[in-house]
């Protein structure tokens, strides 16, 4: 057997040196297919999701035929004076619209203090598994304009996150918002009964909702916010969402039936964030006003502001 192996091993070291100083061809290698990574795809969506999306796709046409959802900013055609911006600004900025009363949140307009960001913010976008594929890239693509509009109103660096994040935007179909509250309780710990009962058992006509916690050091000072938004919604009404919550996140938490041409009004008359609202976030982070001032001392600065931003126009 030695001998064997070592004459076999003296021929094969001969016939690999001949072939290195020839052209002989080699044998065709077939290559091994790979096998192909499995497409990620969205959970099917389940009967009730599908009757909201029926419902909501009812409610967006509704206010469409009535000329709302205005995407168009308000042009000339509604025009505001210095003294509707300062207003505008008191009401929605230094006003609550909701208050926790007995555990529950419910619609009651309180005096408040100036409350905004004073560190970066990154903003992590969620799905709920549901939720169509193509929506989410589309979803993901508008919120990545959209909070570039707002860093550069407000000065407040905004970036995208996969990682950790102090503002997460969950995009939700009702199962998913329905069990969400041990994800909530995970992204805001310490989360009362009274938001997470807000978000489990969202009324029918509630559209979306944000809520923004202040540090505990630092109580008028966000340090982390959550806005949902259901995934049923058709591309305006989900659209003007995203507008609407992720700037009231901001620190804009009051709504006003006077406001006009505004996204902070319950009307529903402007879908998407108008130049009327863009002056407010100005106004919000002009660093003349600190956060936790009242009404009372924001208002004679927020009329110096609002005269340089409308060139006097009272």
């Amino acid at each position: 057997m030695t001998r064997l192996h070592r004459l076999f091993a003296a021929f094969l070291s001969v016939s690999l040196i001949g072939l290195a100083g020839c052209d002989v061809p080699l044998p065709p290698t077939t290559p091994v297919p790979r096998p192909e990574a499995p497409r990620p795809k969205a959970a099917p969506q389940s009967e009730v999701s599908r009757q909201m999306s029926k419902h909501l796709a009812r409610v967006q046409a509704d206010l469409l035929v009535q000329g709302l959802l205005r995407v168009d900013g308000g042009g000339p055609d509604v025009p505001f004076l210095q003294r509707n911006l300062v207003d505008n600004f008191i009401r929605i900025a230094m006003f609550d619209e909701y208050t926790n009363t007995g555990g529950q949140i419910i619609a009651r307009e309180t005096e408040s203090r100036l409350r905004r960001w004073e560190q970066p913010i990154r903003m992590k976008v969620e799905f709920g598994p549901s939720v169509p594929l193509a929506q989410r890239a589309k979803d993901r693509a508008e919120i990545a304009r959209y909070i570039q509009r707002l860093s550069r109103l407000t000065g407040v660096p905004i970036r995208l996150t996969t990682g950790a994040a102090n503002y997460n935007v969950l995009i939700l179909n009702e199962d998913e918002r329905r069990a969400a509250a041990p994800r909530l309780q995970k992204l805001a710990p310490g989360i009362g009964t009274a938001s997470l009962n807000a978000v489990t058992n969202m009324s029918r006509s509630t559209l979306c909702l944000v809520f923004a916690y202040s540090d505990s050091t630092a109580k008028s000072t966000y340090a982390k916010a959550v806005a949902v938004i259901r995934g049923e919604h058709p591309d305006l009404l989900r659209l003007s969402c995203i507008h609407e919550e992720l700037a009231q996140g901001m620190g804009l938490a009051n709504d006003s039936p006077a406001a006009r041409p505004s996204i902070f009004n319950d009307d529903e008359e402007f879908g998407l964030l108008t130049r009327h609202d863009e002056l407010l976030l100005q106004m919000l982070y002009d660093r003349r006003l600190r956060a936790g001032m009242t009404a009372r001392e924001a208002r004679p600065i927020a009329k110096i502001i609002a005269a340089e931003l409308l060139g006097g126009t009272s």
